[in-house]
């Protein structure tokens, strides 16, 4: 939530002296503060989920005639990554895209969101929303002071300096980074030492030499530009067992006190923009796969065999572990393997 300055703060004291319902900081102050940790750009060039915050903003301001407006903070320049999803829960925060299972630490059943192996394609995912999983979820975040305004789902592969990593044989003694507490399970289970970072991070850690490999989303290969130092790409351009939810999210402390109209119109945008996210997601996973062998790399594909062997491993380590957590964890997993 926005800061207040001394006229902000004289007009709210006004309105209670008089009696009158006072507007929320973000109304008063003419604006949403969206955060995300990705790079910024333009509405129409860069990373697609600034693309998308930059989208939301500007169809929400034209739909309210100017009411709701609404200013992008791409790359963490107005808060930490980690500190996205709990600033939202307490309204210190006005919306945020993040990959969900970052709050895996704070809220259990969030670590859903990168499950290894649990979707295995856009099309599943894009089921979850309106199946009993994405209820559940739903739910569960609105419980915890979250509500999600726009669906997003991305592929994602390795890329790796010393050697392909595409079978479970591959990760034997590889640091690598895999985006979600899942995720590291799986690799620990295959023989991988694994190291916990946020995704703009990761140039750094591998020019360094402390990491081997990491795993991410098609469009952060790009964005963070990997390709200059990666010198294999495991492509999640076919199939996949890494498919993460990284969802556009709202205070939902902010979100009720907006007027009813202008809820209506988050929800409507923010459902809107989900097919802009599934076709830029699929466009980068070509992309970044093409921009990798070009810079010199060596691009692999998955196929089908290969991933049932990460499926098998993920089901008894992973699942179990996230299905044993608690009842909303069981019910969640339970639920999303209906859809598989």
């Amino acid at each position: 939530m926005m800061s207040l300055d001394r006229r902000d703060m004289l007009g709210l004291m006004g309105a209670s002296a008089l009696g009158l319902p006072a507007l929320t900081a973000s109304a008063q102050t003419g604006g949403l503060k969206i955060s995300h940790q990705f790079p910024g750009g333009t509405l129409t060039e860069g990373d697609f989920r600034d693309r998308l915050c930059r989208r939301f903003a500007a169809e929400c301001e034209k739909r309210t005639g100017g009411a709701l407006k609404s200013t992008v903070y791409p790359g963490s320049s107005l808060m930490k990554t980690n500190s996205q999803f709990s600033a939202m829960r307490k309204g210190a925060l006005d919306m945020s895209l993040v990959p969900l299972s970052y709050a895996g630490g704070e809220v259990a059943e969030t670590n859903i969101g990168l499950m290894p192996a649990l979707v295995p394609s856009y099309e599943v995912g894009a089921q979850w929303k309106n199946a009993e999983v994405g209820k559940l979820l739903a739910k569960t975040l609105d419980d915890k002071g979250i509500v999600i305004v726009s669906w997003v789902w991305q592929a994602g592969g390795v890329a790796s300096r010393a050697r392909p990593l595409l079978t479970p044989d591959d990760a034997k003694g590889l640091k690598v980074r895999g985006g979600s507490r899942e995720m590291d399970m799986m690799l620990k289970q295959a023989g991988a030492s694994v190291i916990s970072l946020p995704s703009n991070e990761i140039y750094a850690a591998m020019q360094t030499g402390a990491m081997d490999a990491a795993m991410t989303s098609s469009t952060s290969f790009i964005s963070f530009k990997l390709e200059e130092i990666a010198k294999f790409l495991t492509s999640g351009r076919q199939r996949t067992y890494w498919f993460m939810l990284e969802p556009l999210m709202m205070s939902k402390e902010i979100f009720s006190k907006l007027p009813k109209a202008q809820q209506d119109v988050i929800m409507a945008v923010g459902a809107e923009l989900e097919a802009f996210a599934t076709e830029a997601a699929k466009a980068d996973d070509k992309a970044a796969a093409e921009l990798y062998a070009k810079a010199g790399a060596k691009v692999v594909d998955m196929d089908e065999p290969t991933l049932k062997k990460w499926q098998a491993i993920a089901r008894d380590t992973a699942w179990k572990d996230f299905g044993e957590k608690n009842d909303s964890c069981a019910a969640l997993l339970k639920a999303a393997q209906k859809l598989i």
